[in-house]
């Protein structure tokens, strides 16, 4: 399913960047050639995307026990320092053209070339979106941030055009050009962070953290204490590791079946996700341990850690 949405990427960037670049060619608008260099980032964008879902998507090996996870987020970065340099370039051709006080011909050809574009990204960005949400792929969910806001820069050229073929004001062109590239300068920033915190092993985010916990509490009648818990995530897989505080009674069957049983419960809870458990004994024992259980009297008491 991966695949094929970012296949799908692939021919629709193709195709648009072809339509944008003839457009600018006859039209000589500033705006048209910031989409073009927008859509062209964006087909950039998709055939990375393309390749590293398709190599993401390989199983764990023998110098990758791991897997291939961290590809879908290094090809994110990319992306978005693909979209800033194209921003840069953007602004730096809109600054000459605001300068040069040239006009546009042929508004209305780049009025609909426009239009069109804003329609098919739309309906390409929403069917990416939908399958990223499905399958927790940041590639794809970064090809389709692309296109959603190539949706908005689309829409604000078509109206630049539209106003500029009514009134001729030639400013009007290079000035939306520099809007539209603030926006994708965010956009890139915001990409190139998110990606950079993946790879540097940013913790999952709160409310992932607080459902790991939760699925723990559950669990608190066949464990002590939980401590050191750590979380990772790369590509659609996280990683969860953590220590817990059991009865030092306890056989190691017993223990086994308590590690299985939470590490099934985080499962179901966070599809794609491997946990690693280190069980623990107690240090608080005495000689009518587990009925004088200190963890036990600490939950009742409702007190601190001694």
């Amino acid at each position: 399913m991966k695949q094929r949405a970012a296949a799908l990427s692939v021919f629709s960037n193709t195709a648009l960047v072809a339509l944008k670049v003839l457009a600018w060619v006859f039209t000589g608008s500033v705006s048209i050639l910031s989409e073009a260099l927008h859509s062209g980032t964006d087909l950039m964008a998709s055939l990375i995307a393309y390749f590293s879902v398709k190599k993401a998507e390989k199983p764990p090996d023998e110098a990758h026990p791991f897997g291939h996870g961290k590809l879908e987020n290094l090809s994110g970065l990319i992306e978005g320092v693909l979209v800033l340099v194209a921003a840069l370039l953007v602004i730096w051709h809109a600054v000459e053209r605001l300068l040069s006080k040239a006009l546009p011909e042929m508004a209305y050809l780049g009025f609909s070339v426009m239009l069109f574009g804003a329609v098919v990204n739309l309906l390409v960005s929403r069917y990416l979106f939908r399958v990223a949400q499905e399958t927790d792929s940041m590639a794809l969910k970064a090809d389709a941030l692309h296109l959603s806001v190539d949706v908005y820069t689309s829409a604000g050229v078509t109206v630049g055009l539209f106003v500029l073929a009514v009134t001729g004001w030639t400013w009007v062109d290079p000035v939306i050009a520099i809007a539209v590239s603030v926006i994708i300068l965010y956009e890139g920033a915001k990409l190139t962070y998110d990606a950079l915190q993946t790879l540097l092993d940013r913790a999952l985010p709160e409310d992932e953290r607080k459902l790991i916990e939760e699925v723990i509490q559950k669990h608190s009648d066949m464990i002590k204490d939980y401590h050191d818990l750590r979380t990772r995530k790369a590509g659609p897989y996280r990683y969860v590791d953590l220590h817990l505080t059991v009865c030092q009674n306890q056989d190691m069957a017993t223990v086994h079946r308590t590690m299985d049983s939470i590490e099934e419960s985080i499962k179901e809870a966070l599809p794609n996700t491997d946990v690693v458990i280190h069980p623990e004994p107690c240090s608080h024992h005495n000689n009518n341990c587990p009925k004088e259980c200190y963890w036990l009297r600490l939950r009742h008491q409702g007190g601190s850690r001694e």
